[in-house]
């Protein structure tokens, strides 16, 4: 359907730039939010956002967030012209962001605003991109705000499947095809690249140096994980350098390495989302160079309080009928091994059901 221009001209005036976002990342997404069935209040990762704007920018580094119906910029700072801030919590939705604040800035230069470009901070990974207009986007902003109002008139959402999960089960199936470990390990390195794109909001996993904070706290939470796996085995008669997965190494611990598989989603990840979310650990607690990221002494000690008490707290076991802690999870893990060795009973890996 051809809007008429005087129509289109009215409805523009209505679409803002959560919305062009939204466009971008999920379509189903876009109409619900149109129908207030609102993420704006209830989304974590918007609640996240809000927090980060307030805690890394102070009210005398800014001049005021920005309200011009129906867009809300973060806020703006003069440079002969007005530059526009958004403040985001992470990349992975990064082509979302670059096109909400394009939208912006083509919206107010409509209205005869001096806008220069746009930057899009991201506290968190210590890092901002500039955002300029190209001469190019003006017909695709006209374009996208036509499938937009499209979209907002429809009866019923659109269906749309998530691309991150197709990819998923895509790879997934190739477990059936493959019969040899350096296949299972290539099989679950992809799946795990695309877990840490979505869980962390992370383009890339980096180690052997980290590059940026997230990367800098996946690499201590592990390391610390791989120290109470080794712990544990020890407790057992379990060798620790003979692995069913990783290589066996006699100088690497790889039956730990194993082990980690399991728990790193459960323990680690799940202690990464409460120190971010809840601002325990932030950009004061890394030292940060042009080619490494790491936790300082202080960061350091948070993250070791945070994991120590993870350790010790406790969940119902079902099959045990009794609390038991995460540590004795770890040490179970081993016993199942063991178990399975001795021929006693299959071994079947951790399965969260909390």
């Amino acid at each position: 359907m051809k809007m008429n221009p005087s129509l289109f001209d009215f409805y523009k005036i209505y679409i803002t730039g959560i919305e062009v976002a939204y466009y971008i990342i999920c379509k189903r997404k876009l109409w619900l939010f149109s129908k207030q069935i609102s993420f704006e209040h209830t989304s974590e990762f918007i609640e996240i956002g809000k927090i980060i704007e307030k805690q890394f920018y102070r009210k005398e580094e800014k001049i005021t967030s920005y309200l011009y119906e129906p867009i809300k910029i973060d806020f703006i700072t003069l440079e002969d012209g007005i530059v526009i801030h958004e403040v985001k919590k992470g990349k992975s939705l990064e082509t979302a962001h670059i096109y909400q604040v394009k939208y912006y800035i083509w919206f107010l230069r409509n209205r005869g605003i001096n806008v220069k470009y746009g930057i899009i901070h991201y506290p968190k990974l210590l890092r901002k991109i500039e955002v300029h207009l190209e001469s190019t986007d003006d017909e695709k902003i006209k374009n996208a705000l036509n499938e937009i109002l499209k979209i907002k008139f429809l009866k019923k959402p659109p269906e749309i499947k998530s691309q991150r999960i197709e990819d998923i089960k895509e790879i997934f199936f190739e477990l059936k095809n493959a019969n040899d470990i350096e296949k299972i390990m290539n099989i679950e390195g992809r799946i795990r690249e695309i877990y840490y794109n979505e869980f962390f909001e992370i383009e890339k996993r980096t180690k052997k140096p980290p590059l940026d904070p997230i990367n800098a706290l996946i690499s201590f939470g592990n390391s610390l994980l791989y120290a109470t796996i080794i712990s544990e085995i020890y407790i057992t008669q379990l060798n620790p350098t003979i692995s069913y997965l990783h290589e066996p190494s006699e100088r690497r611990f790889s039956l730990a390495l194993d082990i980690s598989e399991i728990f790193k989603p459960i323990i680690v990840d799940s202690i990464i989302k409460r120190v971010l979310n809840l601002n325990i650990i932030n950009e004061n607690d890394f030292l940060k160079e042009l080619n490494y990221c790491y936790l300082n002494d202080e960061g350091k000690r948070k993250f070791i309080k945070e994991y120590e008490e993870k350790l010790k707290s406790t969940i119902k076991h079902r099959k045990l009928k009794r609390k038991v802690s995460y540590r004795m999870l770890i040490r179970l893990e081993c016993y199942k091994i063991m178990k399975h060795l001795l021929g006693d009973e299959i071994y079947e890996p951790l399965k969260a059901w909390w």
